[in-house]
C-alpha cells in the first residue's frame, strides 16, 4: 500500500483513538441525567437532589434527576450500565442492585463490577429497626420473644426485594430463629406508611424516612444494624447488644456511570461530588436526617462493591432469599 493511501488511514485511526479524550476535555457541554434507583421522596431521592442542586453550579450544566424505582433499583442501574459511556448519564444506586443482586436474581441483566464504573460512595449508615408503636415491644429481645410466640403471624415491610432493608431483616430472622413474613414495597414511603397503619408490624430502614413517624409517636425505634452504636443515633442500641454478636448490615449507596467512561470525566465527577459531601451546610443538613456521608476515590467504591458482594453471597444463600 502506498504512503499516500496509508496516511489517511493513520489520521482516521488517530482521530478515533483520541476522540474520547477530546470529548472529556469539553465535558460537560449539555445537561446530565441523574438516574435514581428509588422513588421520589425516598432517602436516596433526597440525597440525589441535594447533590444535584449543587453539582449543576459546579459543572455549569443542569443535572436532571430522574427517579426509576422499578425492580428494586435494578432497572435504573441497568439503564445506566447500557447508556453511552460519555458521562452524561449517571446513577445513584445502592447495595441491593450492586452487591446483593448478583446472588438474588436468577439472571441479572448487567454485571455490577464489569458494566459500570464506580465514581464515589455517597453515604453509608445503619438500618433502624422500628415497630408500630401499638405493639407491646420495647427492645430487640422483646421483639424476638413476641415473634417466637406468634410464628408466621407477623409481617415486616421492606423498601423493596433485594434491598438492604429486606436482607437486614432476613439476617435477623436467621440469626434469632424467628418466622416473620416479608412484604416488599416500592421504596420507603409506602413501606413506612404500611407499618404505621398496621398492615405490617415492623421495618428495617434508614433513619431519614422513619424520623418524622418516630417523632410523631407512630413508630418505636428499637436498634440499629451497626456492630456498635451509631454516632449519629447514640441513644439506640445496636442489635449486637441483644445477644447477637457480629450482626452488622449497612445501607450504603453511591454514584456510577457506564463502564468505559473516560477516566478524566470519572475523576472530575469524583472531585466535584467529594467537595459537595464535605460542604458544612450539606453535612449538617444530611447528618440531621441520619445520613453519614462518605466520599473517597472511585477505587474505594469499586472495592466496597466487590467486598460487600463477597460478604453477602454466603449470607444470602443461608437465608434462602431469591428473586425470580
Amino acid at each position: 500500500m502506498s504512503a499516500g493511501r496509508i496516511w489517511p488511514l493513520l489520521v482516521a485511526f488517530a482521530t478515533a483513538a483520541f476522540a474520547p479524550f477530546a470529548g472529556a476535555q469539553n465535558w460537560p457541554d449539555k445537561p446530565i441525567k441523574f438516574i435514581v434507583a428509588a422513588p421520589a421522596g425516598s432517602s436516596l431521592d433526597v440525597l440525589a437532589r441535594t447533590i444535584s442542586d449543587r453539582l449543576k453550579d459546579r459543572l455549569g450544566q443542569p443535572v436532571v434527576v430522574d427517579d426509576r424505582p422499578a425492580a428494586g433499583g435494578t432497572v435504573a442501574t441497568d439503564f445506566v450500565a447500557k447508556s453511552p459511556p460519555d458521562g452524561y448519564t449517571m446513577v445513584i444506586s445502592f447495595n441491593g442492585p450492586l452487591a446483593f443482586g448478583p446472588h438474588l436474581y436468577a439472571k441479572l441483566p448487567y454485571d455490577p463490577q464489569k458494566d459500570l464504573a464506580a465514581v464515589i460512595i455517597t453515604s453509608s449508615q445503619p438500618n433502624v429497626l422500628a415497630v408500630n408503636a401499638s405493639l407491646p415491644i420495647q427492645s430487640v429481645k422483646e421483639l424476638v420473644d413476641y415473634a417466637k410466640a406468634n410464628p408466621g403471624k407477623l409481617n415486616y415491610a421492606s423498601v423493596g426485594n433485594g434491598s438492604s432493608s429486606h436482607l437486614t431483616m432476613e439476617l435477623l430472622k436467621v440469626t434469632a430463629g424467628i418466622d416473620i413474613v416479608h412484604v416488599p414495597f416500592n421504596g420507603s414511603p409506602p413501606a413506612v406508611t404500611a407499618t404505621i397503619q398496621g398492615e405490617t408490624q415492623m421495618i428495617f430502614a434508614v433513619m431519614q424516612p422513619l424520623q418524622a413517624q418516630i417523632q410523631a409517636g407512630r413508630l418505636r425505634p428499637l436498634a440499629v444494624s451497626t456492630a456498635k452504636r451509631f454516632p449519629l443515633l447514640p441513644e439506640l442500641p445496636a442489635v449486637t447488644e441483644a445477644g447477637y454478636p457480629g450482626f452488622e448490615a449497612l445501607a450504603w449507596n453511591g454514584i456510577l456511570v457506564a463502564a468505559g467512561t473516560p477516566r478524566p470525566i470519572v475523576q472530575r465527577l469524583n472531585t466535584e461530588i467529594n467537595a459537595i459531601l464535605k460542604d458544612p451546610s450539606v453535612k449538617s443538613t444530611l447528618n440531621a436526617q441520619g445520613f453519614e456521608l462518605v466520599g473517597g476515590s472511585p477505587e474505594d467504591f469499586a472495592t466496597l462493591i466487590r467486598s460487600e458482594s463477597d460478604k453477602w453471597a454466603p449470607v444470602i444463600r443461608k437465608t434462602g432469599a431469591r428473586i425470580d
